[in-house]
């Protein structure tokens, strides 16, 4: 049973500022996401984390996760993984949720109705249960660099949830959470920490 997973949402992209749906296109870092990248690799430094010796990191090959880990400084241990990938969106692909109501109708909820032509709610889960499976095969700490509707679909997973409960996880990008356990079941120890970028 793995002591941690680290989960970090890549730092800002105009995508993520704008709120246009980011999925496989490679929209690169603001300068501003990459100070958060830098931020969060000095806390990882520190104690409680201490550079994370002996943990495994995997990310997203795409290059705003790749660069967010590289500055956190980790890139030199981690490894791309395609199951970390943002969700396909499909025709749904760089355009905000309002837009998307506009095609689809004002009730449109991605956790609910999904989208047009790119991956189902249930392909996404089946690649978070991959990277679950992965976490806790060993008795390791874990460090994954991914994005935001991904990173939450693993939260719910890791939980035991179904994916859609992913809804009620907010994500912002830059940020860090914790999964652990408690009373040795799968538990979330923090979510959505933004210190290290106030």
């Amino acid at each position: 049973m793995t002591a941690r997973v680290l989960l970090v949402r890549h730092g800002q992209t105009e995508w993520s500022r704008s709120g246009q749906h980011t999925g496989r296109t490679d929209v690169p870092l603001l300068e501003e996401g990459r100070r958060a990248a830098r931020a969060l690799g000095e806390r990882l430094a520190r104690a409680p984390w201490n550079g994370l010796p002996g943990a495994e990191v995997r990310t997203s090959p795409l290059s705003r996760a790749r660069e967010t880990c590289d500055l956190a400084g980790l890139g030199d241990r981690a490894a791309d993984w395609d199951a970390l990938m943002e969700w396909d969106y499909g025709a749904y692909e760089g355009l905000s949720a309002p837009a998307i109501r506009e095609r689809a109708g004002e009730e449109w909820l991605i956790w609910r109705d999904g989208v047009v032509g790119g991956e189902r709610l249930e392909e996404v889960a089946a690649r978070a249960d991959e990277v679950v499976a992965w976490a806790r095969s060993a008795d390791r700490d874990t460090v994954v660099f991914a994005h935001g509707h991904v990173l939450r679909v693993l939260g719910a997973r890791w939980l035991g949830l179904d994916p859609s409960f992913a809804a009620r996880l907010r994500l912002d990008p830059g940020s860090l959470s914790v999964l652990g356990w408690a009373y040795g079941e799968p538990a979330i120890e923090s979510w959505n920490d933004r210190g290290h970028l106030e």
